[in-house]
């Protein structure tokens, strides 16, 4: 009987440790935020090597304008700032199923988007543009018509050049679209300007063609769960401290004269 009562002790015990060990690593997880994005949008978020901030894994980093900024905001609240990176369409999916707390990827802010997330207040602003060969006849976006134009899907650039009324082919990453362009497998590339720039400055014989009569401004925003004000309202202080000391101004100038 004491023997029996010892063993039965001796269980509780261990259930006891272990408890305590599971209750640590739950405390571990509960100090990251953790930033949905999609790692194929240089310069504001791409795979690098000895990039800013890991993966919730750890077994990959990024870097990158975007990388940055959610970096500066764990740290502000004294957070471990981890990306998961996937799919930009599941982005906003993975958002209101509570994969992560937040979507940093170079997202524009819509009125479509604000009816699923809350978005910050803006961070960026940008424009579509053309990426063609240099011998190209494309001097405007009406040149598209009749042409072979590839967009990322999900993106902007997939949205204005529908509205414009032209085909396209969408491809899954910005590397792809261009390396339809480069082997002549089509005529441009309809993507962000500063994504345009790195591509272009990575990619002899491109161009970058402007028309910004066809292509309005648009804007960046972190994306949080619909309600989330507590998260929200820490973002947007954040967002305004780095905009109010030139911290966004710093990385948009950084990162775009690296590429």
């Amino acid at each position: 009987m004491k023997k029996t009562i010892r063993i039965l002790a001796l269980v509780f015990a261990a259930a006891i440790t272990i408890g305590l060990f599971s209750a640590c690593g739950s405390n571990d997880s509960g100090n990251q935020l953790v930033f949905g994005t999609n790692a194929e949008f240089p310069p504001f978020e791409s795979v690098a090597a000895d990039g800013v901030i890991s993966s919730v894994d750890g077994t990959q980093k990024f870097d990158g304008i975007d990388m940055v900024i959610a970096n500066k905001i764990g740290e502000k609240y004294g957070k471990t700032a981890v990306i998961n990176n996937m799919e930009f369409d599941s982005l906003l999916v993975a958002l209101k199923n509570g994969q992560i707390d937040a979507c940093i990827a170079g997202m524009t802010i819509t009125e479509e988007r604000k009816e699923s997330v809350d978005f910050s207040i803006p961070y960026y602003t940008a424009t579509q543009v053309m990426i063609v060969k240099e011998d190209a006849d494309i001097k405007k976006a009406s040149d598209l018509e009749g042409k072979k134009i590839s967009v990322v899907q999900g993106y902007t650039g997939e949205t204005v050049v529908k509205e414009l009324g032209f085909e396209y082919e969408t491809f899954k990453k910005g590397t792809e679209c261009i390396l339809e362009l480069v082997n002549g497998k089509c005529d441009a590339v309809v993507i962000d300007s500063a994504t345009a720039e790195k591509y272009v400055a990575d990619n002899e014989g491109l161009i970058i063609v402007k028309d910004a009569e066809a292509f309005e401004s648009e804007e960046y925003g972190i994306a949080v769960a619909k309600g989330n004000t507590e998260l929200l309202e820490q973002i947007n202080a954040a967002i305004q401290e780095m905009l109010d000391d030139g911290t966004i101004s710093s990385l948009a100038v950084q990162y775009t004269e690296e590429a």
